[in-house]
């Protein structure tokens, strides 16, 4: 297995773990999509722990067949050209097919983008774990879920300031309405 253009730290647990890192690839995957899941549970979202295990692990899992498929049987045959990372392209069109089905359009009402986005996401994560980038892909889920708080944070704030000027209005004309 090929580790060159991977960080020092990405490349420990081939070093130590040998070909078991690869299962260590998939229990990672399957670890964050289980985080992902039970915060998107947590917020009872349409797609929850169940889905974002599936969808990261099997990302991982075809990201890790593709890689190593493309090594074994490019060798089998001369002048055979093999791209490592095809089936991984294939997994990022599956999974815009997902996140269209979970988008729902009501009226002037959109709901499930956000999950349709976590599921790209998830798949993201899954296909980076899949390619041996630990440090990219912890990197990425931390600063996500770190400024996905602080704009939950932002809105929540930004709802409570709407909703005491609406009332300050209502009462204002409440109040005119009184005087007359």
């Amino acid at each position: 297995m090929d580790l060159a253009g991977l960080s020092y730290l990405d490349r420990l647990p081939a070093h130590y773990l040998g070909e078991y890192e690869l299962l260590l690839r998939i229990l990672c995957s399957a670890v964050i999509g289980f985080l992902i899941g039970l915060d998107r549970t947590h917020k009872h979202k349409p797609a929850g722990v169940k889905t974002y295990t599936y969808v990261t692990a099997a990302s991982a899992l075809i990201t890790i067949v593709s890689i190593n498929s493309a090594g074994l049987y490019s060798t089998m045959f001369d002048k055979t050209m093999m791209d490592p990372m095809r089936l991984a392209a294939q997994v990022v069109t599956g999974l815009g097919f997902i996140g269209a089905g979970i988008i729902l359009k009501d009226g002037a009402k959109v709901i499930g983008l956000t999950s349709a986005a976590m599921i790209f996401f998830a798949g993201g994560v899954g296909i980076g774990i899949g390619a041996g980038f630990y440090t990219l892909i912890l990197f990425t889920v931390a600063a996500a879920f770190l400024f996905v708080q602080i704009g939950e944070w932002t809105e929540r704030r930004e709802k409570r300031k709407n909703s005491k000027s609406i009332t300050h209005a209502a009462d204002d004309i409440q109040e005119m309405n009184q005087g007359m």
